[in-house]
């Protein structure tokens, strides 16, 4: 009795391990079809990273659906143009030419120096300047393999096709003062004299003792920390680090007003009553603009401005370098340090003075006083 219940479960185990292996064999699938599924999710992955840290297309001046060409602009020999604007006396009576160079979110219709100096000094010295759109900035084309040294290039032909002779001078503030050491390095024999304004710096130079770096690169606030440090070790992801919503980017392109002296405040509020050229200056992607800036500028330099030569042996010209002590943007520790360095660079210190000291009433007169005769 007991024996055929026994075998009477045992065919019924059967039964079912026979359902179930055939259940099975049926849910079975091909070989590697696990890792094609695998392949696939990875791919797609990639595709829709790709996809958020890739850069919009430039809206390139001129082109279709682009914003119009308003400004006198000079092809370039890689076919490229620079959009430019004239200041001062003709090029004709002019004793001085002098080109400007714009900082970061500006352009040429708002240089520091150009816009300001006084029709006295004007006419005295006999000024002419040319301020022009950087790169990417309003009108100029985008420069997709931009480096430090088509920068002092661009400056060269630009001085060529407008006729300013053999020498001219260069005035440069914030991020345009920190690629302005470019001209320094590569077309020395082409300057007059020069003058860095609150030039950005790089804390990466090789220069730098390192605690001095690291105490100046640890007084920027933490966002701008992130900010600089993606775009030196990781420039590829420094548009999606600046424009995704997850934390902050710079505070720079987000215009923190923490970022300003008392003094930088005052100067913001008398310059507001003026005309605005904010969406001039983006115009063609804020990509082009602010964020190859920042990849040029706090990447990997090819040279180390503090082991440039004095550019005038024989006096026949002067550099100058101009920096509040408040400034909250470019720390004056590092400053100081590289005229210490550079013992050739006329310093001046302002006390009191933050990022903007090129806006105060009467100095820009001085800038280009100091500058073009001594004083």
């Amino acid at each position: 009795m007991a024996g055929g219940v026994n075998r009477k479960i045992s065919a019924a185990s059967a039964r079912a391990h026979t359902r179930r292996a055939k259940q099975n064999s049926s849910l079975k699938l091909p070989p590697g079809i696990f890792s094609k599924i695998l392949l696939v999710l990875l791919v797609g992955i990639l595709a829709w990273a790709y996809q958020v840290i890739r850069p919009p297309p430039p809206k390139v001046c001129g082109s279709p659906g682009g914003p119009p060409i308003t400004a006198p602009r000079i092809k370039l020999r890689d076919g490229r143009h620079l959009a430019y604007k004239e200041h001062g006396v003709s090029k004709d009576m002019a004793k001085f030419k002098i080109i400007v160079v714009h900082g970061f979110g500006s352009c040429r219709h708002n240089p520091a120096v150009a816009n300001h100096l006084s029709p006295e000094i004007v006419k005295e010295l006999g000024v002419y300047i040319v301020s022009f759109d950087r790169p990417g900035y309003g009108e100029s084309d985008p420069h997709p393999k931009r480096m430090l040294k088509s920068f002092a290039l661009d400056i060269e032909e630009l001085a060529d096709q407008l006729g300013l002779g053999s020498k001219f001078y260069v005035i440069a503030f914030s991020m345009g003062g920190e690629f302005t050491w470019s001209c320094l390095k590569y077309i020395p024999h082409r300057l007059a004299g020069v003058t860095l304004l609150a030039p950005v710096i790089n804390y990466w130079w090789l220069g730098f003792p390192a605690n001095l770096s690291n105490e100046a690169y640890h007084q920027q606030p933490t966002p701008d920390q992130w900010a600089l440090r993606v775009a030196h070790y990781t420039p590829w992801l420094t548009y999606w680090w600046n424009t995704q919503k997850w934390f902050s980017g710079s505070t720079v392109i987000a215009n923190n007003p923490d970022l300003f002296s008392q003094q930088d405040k005052e100067i913001l509020a008398k310059l507001s009553t003026g005309k605005s050229y904010v969406e001039h200056v983006i115009q063609q992607g804020e990509y082009e603009s602010f964020h190859r800036d920042m990849m040029v500028a706090f990447g990997t330099w090819e040279f180390n401005p503090m082991d440039l030569d004095n550019p005038f042996p024989n006096n026949e010209g002067s550099v100058h370098l101009w920096q509040g002590d408040e400034d909250r943007i470019v720390p004056v520790m590092l400053q100081r340090y590289i005229t210490q360095r550079l013992p050739w660079i006329h310093y001046h210190e302002l006390p009191g003075s933050g990022h903007l000291f090129p806006f105060i009433d009467g100095m820009s007169d001085k800038i280009i006083k100091a500058m073009l005769t001594g004083e």
